[in-house]
């Protein structure tokens, strides 16, 4: 009788142990996603209607005849912690892939969207704008990451200008710590100095993150919002 009342229990305890993964499971592969194409959609929407309620800038006056010359523009306010600052395009990665990028790289913003690292340059200036994003889990946005290659383009708009970068080398692996890969002059890439570069970063193996998945990309181009979507997003 004894031992019939340890096999029940341990059935009852392995049973309940592989609902509780089953559900585990489910909540890692649906449910984070459900909340992740959420809370995106929402930051596209809010973006959107900012951009759309943006005041349009006056026309600069004309600089007089003689010097002294116009006075330099005021520096742009730095990106709120947390707050969409773009929206990213990477056609490789499918025709309707699109994701807000927040400011910084906590849990709870990655949760959102893609992540731009504090203290990297500002989208399209000289430096490096560096970005983070799950590779699995929260939407899965940097999912298909090794399909990356030379020539890809990166598309990201602020709602004023279109910045179309272009990968420079198939994602390069390494280990969290090696932060030399979002420097101004990222180490590993090739570049050799100063210029507008854009540093895409994500976990690798795809179920884990013991290392991370590097892919850079050089800012090729530019265009005003006015003057409609770059070619690189339609061919």
């Amino acid at each position: 009788m004894a031992l019939r009342l340890v096999v029940r229990s341990l059935s009852e305890l392995c049973i309940t142990v592989g609902a509780l993964i089953v559900l585990f499971v489910g909540y890692v592969l649906y449910w984070t996603g459900v909340r992740a194409d959420s809370a995106a959609a929402g930051q596209l929407a809010g973006l959107q209607k900012e951009w759309a309620d943006r005041p349009v800038a006056p026309a600069a006056p004309a600089p007089p005849s003689g010097p002294p010359g116009p006075a330099p523009a005021p520096a742009p306010a730095p990106y709120a912690d947390g707050k969409g600052l773009a929206v990213m395009y990477v056609p490789r990665l499918g025709r309707d892939w699109e994701w807000p990028v927040l400011e910084g790289t906590r849990a709870a913003t990655l949760k959102k969207g893609l992540g731009h690292y504090a203290g990297t340059a500002r989208l399209g200036a000289t430096g490096n704008f560096a970005v983070a994003g799950h590779r699995r889990t929260y939407g899965d946005p940097f999912k298909d990451f090794p399909r990356l290659r030379r020539g890809d383009a990166v598309v990201l708009t602020d709602g004023t200008t279109w910045y179309t970068y272009r990968i420079v080398r198939a994602p390069h692996r390494t280990v969290p710590t090696d932060t030399a890969v979002v420097d101004p002059v990222p180490r590993g890439s090739g570049f050799t100095g100063p210029g507008r570069y854009l540093t895409l970063t994500t976990c690798d193996p795809e179920w884990g993150s013991s290392h991370r998945l590097i892919a850079w990309a050089h800012l090729d181009a530019t265009r005003p919002v006015t003057a409609g979507r770059p070619q690189a997003l339609d061919g």
